[in-house]
C-alpha cells in the first residue's frame, strides 16, 4: 500500500511540474494562442474586439489577461506567462527595463491614451488655488509626464533639461506654492474629494466614470506625445508570427475607426491602417 501510495505521489508531482513548466515556460501553451495582458480601459477593449472580429480571419487564437497595476503585466511577460502585452508607454517601458533588469522592448504603437488633470475644485488648472495639494502617480515616468502637463499650461516650470523622469525636484518655479502627493496610479481617482486636483492616467480615469474629453480641466496633446501605448514583448519574440499578425491587426483601418468611434477622443489612434 505504501510503495503503490508512493508511487502515485511521484506520478502526480511529475505531472504537476510538467503542467507548471506548461504554463510559465510559454504564455501561448500547446494550441498557439497568444496570451496578452493588458489593463481593462483602454487595452482590454481594443484587444476583445479585435479577439471577437478579426482575429479569427487573421488566424490568430488571442486569449486576454487583464491587470489593474502597472508593474505585474511586465514581470508576468518577463517570466514567460504572457506572450505579449499592451498598456504602457515608451518612457515607462525603458524605466522599467532599467530598474528591474527586464529584457522586453516594443513591437508597435497601437493608440495615445492623453493624461488628463482633474478635479473637483476647480474648472481651470490656472485657478488653483495658493498652495493647494496636487496629487500626482508616484512611478518616475508617469511622475514626470504629469509635471511637464503642468509646466506645459504654465502652472509650474521645470529646470532646463528635466526628461521624462522629471520629479518635483526638477521643479524650478512654483508661483502657486503647489504641494505635490505622491499615489499609485490607480488611486489617483479616488484622491479627488481630497486634493484641489490630480493628474490621472487614461486608463484609470476612465475605470473611475471619467471622460477626459469632458471632466479633465487639462489634457495632453496628440502632437509630438512620446507617450502612445504600445505591444511589448520580451526581447526574442519580435518576430513571432502570431505577434506580427497581432501587430498588424492593431494598426488596421478597423481597429482605428473603433478607437474613434469608440472613444470620441478620449483615445486617439496613432497610425493608420
Amino acid at each position: 500500500m505504501r510503495k503503490t501510495l508512493t508511487a502515485a505521489s511521484v506520478l502526480a508531482l511529475a505531472l504537476g511540474l510538467a503542467a507548471c513548466g506548461s504554463d510559465s515556460g510559454d504564455g501561448g501553451g500547446d494550441d498557439g494562442t497568444l496570451v496578452v495582458g493588458a489593463t481593462a480601459v483602454p487595452a482590454g477593449e481594443v484587444l476583445t474586439y479585435i479577439k471577437d472580429n478579426l482575429a479569427a480571419k487573421a488566424g490568430l487564437k488571442l486569449e486576454i489577461k487583464e491587470f489593474t497595476d502597472y508593474v505585474v503585466p511586465n514581470t508576468a511577460l518577463q517570466e514567460g506567462s504572457l506572450d505579449a502585452n499592451l498598456y504602457q508607454n515608451k518612457p515607462y517601458l525603458d524605466d522599467f527595463n532599467k530598474s528591474k533588469g527586464t529584457d522586453l522592448v516594443p513591437v508597435v504603437d497601437a493608440y495615445l491614451p492623453p493624461m488628463g488633470v482633474y478635479s473637483k475644485k476647480v474648472t481651470d488648472v490656472t485657478k488653483l488655488a495658493d498652495g493647494a495639494t496636487v496629487a500626482v502617480p508616484n512611478d518616475t515616468t508617469n511622475e514626470g509626464r504629469a509635471l511637464k502637463l503642468l509646466a506645459a499650461k504654465g502652472v509650474i516650470t521645470l529646470k532646463d533639461g528635466a526628461a521624462t523622469d522629471a520629479s518635483p525636484a526638477d521643479i524650478e518655479a512654483n508661483p502657486k506654492h503647489l504641494t505635490f502627493k505622491e499615489l499609485e496610479p490607480a488611486q489617483l481617482p479616488r484622491s479627488l474629494d481630497d486634493v484641489a486636483a490630480a493628474v490621472i492616467n487614461n486608463n484609470y480615469a476612465q475605470d473611475a466614470g471619467l471622460s477626459p474629453t469632458e471632466d479633465a480641466i487639462l489634457l495632453e496633446s496628440a502632437k509630438g506625445n512620446p507617450y502612445a501605448n504600445l505591444l511589448a514583448v520580451k526581447r526574442g519574440n519580435e518576430d513571432d508570427p502570431r505577434v506580427e499578425k497581432l501587430a498588424k491587426l492593431l494598426t488596421s483601418a478597423e481597429v482605428r475607426k473603433f478607437i474613434e468611434d469608440k472613444y470620441q477622443g478620449s483615445v486617439l489612434p496613432v497610425t493608420t491602417g
